[in-house]
């Protein structure tokens, strides 16, 4: 039995801590902050109840696995999965709208076809065949394996079958998601949906490899799902996996060093001076105090990402029935915004896209005769949004909710410092999952480090940033703490 200490307490290091106290280690959590779930938050007032962090969940496949592998109660007797239909309605940019049904091709297409004309769901109905072939490419080296250490090879080979583009006479293939939107599916509207998967995790399309492909076709293939309570109660039901297999925590407990002996982690330093001994450390893949460099020709993290800022609304008058639970309101000034997130000088766009998260869950509001919504942008890391750009969100998700300004009770900012304060991550960035193809710009870093003994855990660490990735990662760490070098993922 190995003394396993785990810096941080958010969602992919719960999910090694309860795998390898499973596996029969002994495992202590110290977390800097006073709870559980990394940026997986709530904020609560007046009997209403935000997600400050996700506020949906993709491929719960990753979370069931985790409670079927460290216990006899599944998934659902912990929490209530509950799967969004439909899976988003899109506005965009000329008011044209399509509501997206879950986890159906023949009904995305259909919708589509609807909204934006005869032919324009065959034209993403086929992106959704060459988006599988992608995911099928790429699925198990950069979800399911620790990094391969010739990860070069992922690098360098774009798994999207791009469909060869006539341009200037000469045949061309699509490399970024931008190309795939203009070549491909030739529709400005299309290519707002597709972009707006890249955008939501920080990412500009325009520079973003074809093989992001793989995200649309994710949400597409394993759903869109809610947590009843919200996701916060997806982090609650992971902590107490934690602690009924005897997981230790200590909260309020700032790891300032990893110690070294003999080459190898040996445990830990605290803010107090103290020094805790362990086998193994477990420690975040971005800002964690005394990693090691790691060694040449190792792949770095990803750099520059966003962050978020989110608007909490309390609201008088309750939810219509039949409601989306998700809208995704498109900018009508996509080069605007791309300028404004991604230049050299970056700031808060003038008018962003917004996703606009209506939940019908009566747990999250005081009564019916009142609703709970949440709105969300991509800022710059470390901005500090001013009233200006929080008038202009307002003004964007009125598009999807007319009269939003005049039911507004009360409202609550969450902004890149707060992130930044959740997480530890400088400027409040928010890690994207890992990507195939463009150099390995948006690869992680790998789970082993090039200190024996010391592990990396979470969305700055392989195989990225979202709540499924995090999962993965806590699998990936526990898998080679426990079977060493040789671990290959699960099969």
């Amino acid at each position: 039995m190995a003394r396993i200490a785990v810096i941080g307490a958010g969602m992919g290091a719960l999910a090694a801590a309860a795998r390898l106290a499973v596996a029969g280690h002994r495992v202590t959590v110290y977390e800097r902050t006073e709870t559980y779930g990394g940026a997986v938050r709530r904020f609560e007032r007046d009997g209403f109840s935000f997600d400050t962090g996700p506020g949906l969940l993709t491929l719960p496949a990753v979370w069931r696995d985790l409670f079927v592998k460290t216990g006899k109660e599944p998934l659902e007797a912990c929490a209530e999965l509950v799967q969004v239909d439909p899976s988003a309605r899109h506005v965009f940019a000329d008011g044209t709208e399509a509501a997206l049904p879950n986890a159906s091709r023949a009904g995305v297409v259909s919708a589509l076809d609807e909204a934006l004309g005869a032919g324009a769901g065959g034209r993403w109905g086929d992106f959704l065949v060459r988006a599988r072939e992608a995911w099928d490419r790429t699925r198990r080296p950069l979800l399911e394996e620790p990094l391969w250490p010739n990860w070069s090879v992922l690098a360098d080979r774009e798994p999207y079958p791009s469909v060869p583009h006539k341009r200037l006479l000469r045949t061309r293939r699509a490399g970024t998601l931008a190309e795939v939107g203009a070549w491909e599916l030739r529709d400005p509207r299309l290519a707002a949906l597709l972009e707006s998967h890249a955008l939501a995790y920080g990412l500009d399309p325009r520079v973003t490899p074809a093989s992001a492909a793989v995200l649309p076709y994710m949400e597409h293939a394993f759903g869109m799902w809610s947590v009843r309570g919200g996701v916060r109660e997806l982090a609650r039901a992971v902590y107490e996996r934690c602690l009924a297999r005897r997981v230790a925590f200590v909260f309020g407990a700032e790891v300032t060093r990893i110690v070294e002996k003999d080459g190898r982690a040996a445990g830990v330093e605290l803010g107090d001076g103290s020094v805790v001994e362990a086998d193994f450390v477990v420690a975040p893949g971005a800002g964690a105090a005394g990693v090691p460099p790691r060694g040449q020709g190792e792949v770095g993290p990803q750099q520059g990402l966003p962050s978020r800022l989110t608007v909490l609304l309390a609201l008088r008058g309750g939810r219509p029935e039949g409601t989306a639970h998700r809208t995704i309101v498109h900018t009508r000034d996509r080069e605007g915004e791309l300028t404004a997130l991604f230049g050299t000088a970056p700031a808060p766009a003038a008018a962003p896209t917004v996703t606009v998260l209506r939940p019908g869950d009566p747990a999250l509001v005081p009564d019916a005769a009142h609703e709970a919504v949440t709105l969300s942008v991509v800022v710059p890391a470390g901005a500090e949004p001013g009233t200006d750009l929080v008038e202009a969100v307002l003004s964007v998700a009125e598009r999807a909710l007319p009269g939003l300004r005049d039911r507004v009770l009360w409202r609550e900012l969450r902004t890149p410092a707060d992130i930044a304060g959740e997480t530890g991550v400088e400027g409040g960035s928010v890690p994207a999952p890992a990507l195939a193809a463009a150099g390995g710009r948006l690869l992680h870093p790998a789970n082993s480090t090039a200190l024996p003994g010391l592990f990396t855990v979470g969305g700055w660490a392989h195989p990225g940033g979202g709540l499924p990735h995090a999962g993965m990662s806590g699998a990936l760490v526990a898998g080679l703490v426990v079977e060493g070098p040789r671990f290959r993922g699960s099969q």
